[in-house]
């Protein structure tokens, strides 16, 4: 991953009784669709759903705000999240632009690169002796 690069993650909530038809629609999304989400520069974008319609997305992308306004302008985008609008509770826009982002608080490749790069290392240290008890035969 470059150092340019920013994951982004970000959570709707789908309309419990249109789960079924919310995955027949991505089961494949247009072909022109996902062209246009390449094309912005979001890359390795998944998303997945969890119990009563709980919707997480994640992608990676070099310029998250150059990414936003090409879909913003795309019609292909434009139609396929009008279409898609239906199926997400309390939404206001469209829910590629109006989606809750979530905030990144840990990341396993950044802290190993930082530490690689400290000197601390990646090994961890643990004891299973009992603190309360002391090696001193005082």
């Amino acid at each position: 991953m470059s150092a340019s690069t920013h994951r982004v993650c970000f959570s709707l909530q789908i309309h419990p009784d249109l789960l079924d038809e919310y995955v027949a629609r991505h089961t494949p999304v247009w072909p022109e669709m996902l062209a246009e989400i390449a094309a912005s520069g979001r890359r390795n974008y998944s998303l997945f759903l969890g119990e009563g319609g709980r919707l997480i997305g994640y992608y990676e992308v070099d310029d998250d705000t150059a990414a936003q306004a090409y879909l913003a302008a795309s019609p292909v985008a434009a139609r396929w999240e009008a279409e898609m609008a239906r199926f997400f509770v309390g939404l206001e826009g469209r829910p590629d632009q109006a989606a809750t982002p979530l905030t990144e608080v840990f990341n396993l490749h950044d802290q190993l690169a930082a530490a690689t790069a400290t000197g601390t290392g990646t090994a961890a240290t643990t004891s299973t002796e009992n603190p309360d008890e002391s090696d001193d035969a005082s």
